[in-house]
């Protein structure tokens, strides 16, 4: 399915989860902060439907607009990043979209063909946890170039990499590789970094299964009160500057 003549866009990527919980929204919104700060331009689709987090996290209420034959996207204060969400399209936030499956499979299609996108550099999409309707559907019918699955450093780890790597094997779609989030924290007063879970989970899996190891994030619980506040674009992304260099490594080797 080809995207609408209005817009221009390098590269989609998939961030992706196994389960909820994980920070993977969050994965999204910060990856869109740090990748505009470089210098790209940025567009995120929340493909969550049902549970949809990111125009919070920007503090987004509203600026979504169009016709019968086009959507124009809200753009956020500081990084003019370029939003769309089911969230922007209901009259109160606290209603739900309660559709089957299939329905928000294609609403997440029709955002990426009817939304005036422009140029961008990088279109991030938001799916929903698990490998549910909406990714396959999105995957048949959107020209991503690969997924990032986000997960921490717990013991269902290796059973939730397998599954996504099989899924994406099936639907043809490239596995760019994990981030590990909320894998340790920084303490206050040495500086030292105390991992939650133990260390080197993903490095262990990596010996016998090929993915790769995109960055492993701290817990930050500043981040964690600004984005609850809507001020994503003030956090912290520090840590996210090497998970950026490697995914343009990976895409260079497409």
């Amino acid at each position: 399915m080809n995207k609408n003549d209005k817009s221009n866009i390098n590269h989609i990527i998939g961030i992706v989860s196994g389960k909820g919980g994980v920070g993977k929204s969050y994965v999204t919104g910060s990856l869109a902060v740090e990748l505009a700060k470089q210098g790209y331009r940025v567009g995120i689709l929340d493909g969550d439907v049902t549970g949809p987090s990111i125009p919070h996290m920007f503090n987004i209420d509203s600026g979504v607009y169009g016709d019968e034959e086009i959507i124009y996207p809200a753009a956020s204060k500081v990084f003019h990043i370029k939003i769309i969400s089911s969230a922007l399209l209901l009259a109160h936030d606290e209603d739900p979209i309660m559709w089957r499956g299939p329905l928000i499979g294609s609403l997440v299609t029709q955002f990426y063909t009817t939304v005036n996108w422009g140029e961008l550099d990088y279109l991030l999409i938001d799916f929903p946890p698990g490998t549910s309707d909406v990714a396959i559907s999105a995957f048949a019918n959107i020209p991503v170039d690969g997924i990032i699955l986000v997960t921490t450093p717990q013991q269902m780890v290796q059973q939730i990499v397998k599954k996504t790597y099989k899924m994406a094997k099936e639907m043809k779609v490239k596995l760019i590789g994990v981030i590990e989030n909320m894998a340790y924290i920084v303490l206050p007063e040495s500086k030292e970094k105390y991992y939650l879970y133990g260390q080197n989970k993903l490095e262990n899996l990596q010996k016998t299964f090929p993915i790769k190891v995109l960055g492993s994030l701290p817990l930050l619980p500043a981040n964690t009160k600004l984005v609850d506040e809507g001020k994503i674009e003030v956090t912290d992304t520090s840590a996210f500057t090497n998970v950026v260099e490697s995914l343009i490594k990976e895409l260079e080797y497409e």
